[in-house]
């Protein structure tokens, strides 16, 4: 898989933003990607080193249709806890 593939977008949110200033960056990724070839997709998309990456599958909640009698449901997701080596940057978050 391609890096555009393995890495679907970052997650912005307080948390995140947190871990930011530790190093670490959260992406939401493909869900067949391993922890390989999420460090390897890090690395040549953002020119960093990555130290660790822990990864968590998340289930998607049941959504009721208000109109209907029916339930939906939103898509699982993968998502990758990325921590860089030393004083590594994302420049696409710091500016």
């Amino acid at each position: 898989m391609s890096e555009r593939q393995v890495l679907l977008r970052p997650i912005v949110s307080e948390k995140s933003y947190a871990l930011m200033d530790d190093g670490t960056y959260v992406f939401v990724v493909d869900t067949a990607a391993n922890k390989i070839e999420i460090r390897e997709a890090v690395e040549s998309a953002f020119g960093v080193r990555v130290a660790s990456v822990n990864t968590m599958n998340r289930k998607g909640k049941r959504k009721r249709q208000r109109r209907l009698a029916t339930y939906g449901k939103r898509p699982d997701t993968k998502r990758a806890v990325v921590r860089l080596v030393g004083d590594d940057r994302i420049e696409l978050f710091e500016g």
